[in-house]
This record gives C-alpha cells, structure tokens and sequence, in this order.
C-alpha cells in the first residue's frame, strides 16, 4: 500500500474589528471556531498555527484531504469567525524539486 501524503494548505487569517473586543473574547472565539471546525471538518489536520504581525493576524498550517476540505475551514472561519481568509495551496520544498529538476 503507498503512502499518501494530504495535500498541505496555507491559510492566512485576518479577523474582522468587531469580531473581537477583549482578550478573553479572543481565546472564545477561537475555542468555538476550532469546536465548529472539528465537527465540521473531518479529516482536516492542523500542523501549526503563527499570531503574526502585518495585514494578517494568523497563519495556520493544515493538511486537508481534497481542496474542498480546505475551503470547508475557510468558509467556518469566515462565517463563524467574523474573518477575512485566503487558503494556498503549499508543496514541501523536497517535494517540489524532484519534478522541476527535468523541466528544460
């Protein structure tokens, strides 16, 4: 049997003014979205998640299945977040080489 591997996704996040107001509103919200995302979003895994500065406030590392998978997260946390996201899809740099290595 092969191993496959799911394929990996980049989602950036930026949260909407009012979608938070305190701190503690801010651990909430998160609790939530990850609950909805875990019941909502089989199969989806989470390999890291960065707090970062600039025009996002997140960037989440996920495997997902399919590509829908990974729209199904980004459309929770656009309707049940209150936020803005883009979802890339990535490829390992080991990974990517071995096919670009026999382009002339």
């Amino acid at each position: 049997m092969k191993n496959t591997v799911m394929p990996t996704f980049i989602m950036l996040t930026r949260l909407s003014p009012e979608a938070v107001r305190t701190p503690r509103k801010l651990e909430q919200l998160e609790r939530d979205v990850m609950e909805h995302i875990r019941k909502e979003c089989v199969g989806v895994e989470w390999s890291s998640s960065f707090a970062t500065l600039g025009p996002y406030d997140y960037r989440d590392v996920l495997q997902a299945p399919d590509i829908e998978a990974a729209a199904r997260v980004s459309a929770v946390i656009r309707t049940f977040g209150h936020a803005h996201t883009e979802v890339w899809a990535a490829t390992e740099w080991d990974r990517f080489k071995e096919p670009v290595r026999d382009l002339s």
